[in-house]
């Protein structure tokens, strides 16, 4: 097979499998809500597909290099389809079977999304696509995705129903397996990972993120990245548009306005990516993509001017996933990428539920305006702070032999 058209179908079927994910975001809570009534029976549901995928995205990687991360990506895909199929069957099993179905589903996309992402290196190298120009591209299509998916999940469920919208996405992950068990072939790679014990080789990517300081820095102020923004999108957004606006049709339009522009700052960054300053363009994206959307809600009643900033953040935003990726890809040898990227995975992630406490304990103890004032210099100082402390720290004689992102 041609090797961009391998890529690209590699690609496209993470890509449908987001789909997929986005439908099921709408779907299940909509389906708990018609057949319990119980918001809190919903965030049950939530929490049971969240923490699994955290978890399994680092916990599973070793059993998927012994297993082969291609036949893995098939299999978990395929067992994806199967168990968003008996999902759709839940109001006849039960809010138990519900919650064990959803945890196996989300521990299932945990590994699924680390494997496929472990063969994008590869295939981009025989494609001939610079790394850096295949994270941002990726990265500007998933976030699209994202918004798409969201959007067709509603309509699904208006046009066919709530059971058959389910049923269109455990499609989604049966085609995906189909495309990647037929279409995608990696070679062999040259230095197979390691045949050792689980624990040791779960050590062993631990081991190495440890040791490469640049890595667990970007790592580190993603988690934190993420954190600040859980806090806005789960509390400090919805109470600002109430508070100013008292439009719910606010909160939706600065969400909208945010990944207009992080999908702006990815056809950019996709196009000019490969010629800018690696560590500038990353420090300068966490910065532009934090602080300064806080300072805009404390600081301003107007939202033409919130919209802006806000804009401006979606840009800055669009070039931070894709360093981080790169840098992995780069950085990390070959026979230990799968486990490290599902630990690196799990790392940038542990800010999303902690985020959402820090939105509302913030609140609580200050009212809105104060804490928007103290968390943007709070933010600005955790996501900035360790990158020039990283760099002025670095010694390179100690450096690792690949290109240096920070």
């Amino acid at each position: 097979m041609n090797p961009r058209r391998e890529l690209y179908t590699l690609v496209g079927a993470d890509l449908l499998s987001n789909l997929g994910t986005r439908i099921s975001v709408v779907a299940i809570p909509w389906l708990v809500l018609e057949t319990t009534g119980s918001p809190t029976k919903m965030g049950l549901v939530a929490a049971a597909e969240t923490l699994p995928y955290m978890l399994s995205s680092a916990l599973a990687t070793p059993w998927a290099d012994r297993f082969g991360v291609r036949r893995t990506s098939v299999f978990v895909d395929a067992a994806s389809a199967v168990a968003m199929a008996v999902v759709a069957l839940a109001p006849w099993l039960g809010f138990g079977t519900l919650l064990v179905l959803v945890a196996i589903a989300g521990g299932l996309r945990g590994i699924g999304d680390r494997v496929k992402h472990v063969l994008f290196k590869p295939a981009a190298e025989r494609a001939g696509v610079p790394l850096i120009r295949l994270t941002s591209a990726y990265d500007g299509l998933a976030r699209g995705m994202t918004l798409f998916g969201a959007v067709l999940g509603g309509l699904l469920i208006d046009w066919v129903g709530l059971t058959r919208a389910i049923w269109i996405d455990a499609a989604t992950f049966a085609v995906c397996a189909l495309l990647i068990g037929v279409l995608v072939r990696p070679p062999a790679p040259a230095q197979p990972a390691p045949r050792e014990p689980y624990l040791r080789a779960l050590r062993g990517g631990f081991a190495y993120l440890r040791t490469d300081r640049t890595l667990m820095t970007m790592l580190i102020v993603v988690s934190v990245s993420n954190m600040f923004a859980n806090a806005s999108v789960a509390v400090w957004i919805p109470l600002w548009v109430n508070q100013v606006l008292g439009d719910p049709a606010g909160f939706g339009l600065l969400l909208g306005v945010f990944s207009a522009g992080a999908l702006l700052g990815n056809l950019l960054f996709t196009m000019f990516g490969t010629r800018l300053p690696a560590g500038t363009t990353f420090a300068l994206g966490l910065t532009l993509s934090g602080a300064p959307r806080l300072l805009a809600l404390a600081l301003s009643d107007d939202l033409v001017v919130v919209l802006v900033v806000t804009f401006l953040s979606g840009i800055g935003i669009a070039a931070v996933n894709p360093l981080l990726g790169a840098a992995l890809y780069q950085r990390v040898p070959g026979e230990l990428q799968t486990r490290v990227l599902g630990i690196s995975g799990s790392v940038a992630f542990l800010g999303l539920p902690v985020g959402a406490l820090l939105g509302g304990w913030s609140v609580a103890l200050l009212d809105l305006t104060p804490a928007l004032l103290v968390m943007s210099v709070v933010c600005l100082v955790l996501t900035v702070g360790p990158l020039l402390l990283s760099r002025a720290s670095r010694r390179p004689a100690t450096e690792p032999a690949a290109p240096t992102p920070v």
